[in-house]
């Protein structure tokens, strides 16, 4: 699998335009899908769009926030496998506990620099799927 397309849910304007910057210098070939609310990216996920290589989520979001974004997406069969990166200015212990409970990838707080972080999760990527190859590789009768 090979990474073509992040789903970022970022109700701040300036955080995502920073974000698909922070994107476009490390690789502007990705999609990037920017939804605002977490209702609208449960609908993105389950009206038979492809799905995203990896979510990225901010907590505080309006209405229903993305540790309740989380909890479904994390109890639905057909999402449950996606990658979540959790990007956030929560500090509270508590939030982190939660998303990791949740199975999230990462926890980031910002503000942080975009383009390490994206930077960062490329390198992560790149020799996880190095090393997946390589055991599937290996599994293969000869």
């Amino acid at each position: 699998m090979s990474l073509d397309s992040i789903l970022l849910i970022e109700d701040d304007k300036i955080n995502a335009l920073t974000f698909k910057k922070g994107l476009g210098r490390v690789n502007n070939e990705i999609e990037l899908i920017i939804l605002e609310t977490a209702e609208n990216a449960l609908q993105y996920l389950r009206n038979g769009n492809n799905k995203p290589c990896i979510i990225v989520l901010d907590l505080n979001l309006p209405k229903m926030n993305g540790i309740e974004f989380l909890s479904i997406v994390k109890k639905d069969a057909s999402l449950k496998g996606i990658p979540v990166i959790v990007l956030t200015t929560s500090i509270n212990p508590q939030d982190k506990i939660n998303c990791y409970n949740l199975q999230v990838a990462g926890y980031f707080v910002k503000p942080l620099d975009y383009f390490e972080l994206i930077e960062s999760v490329f390198n992560y990527w790149r020799k996880s799927e190095f090393i997946h190859h390589q055991i599937r590789e290996k599994s293969q009768p000869q």
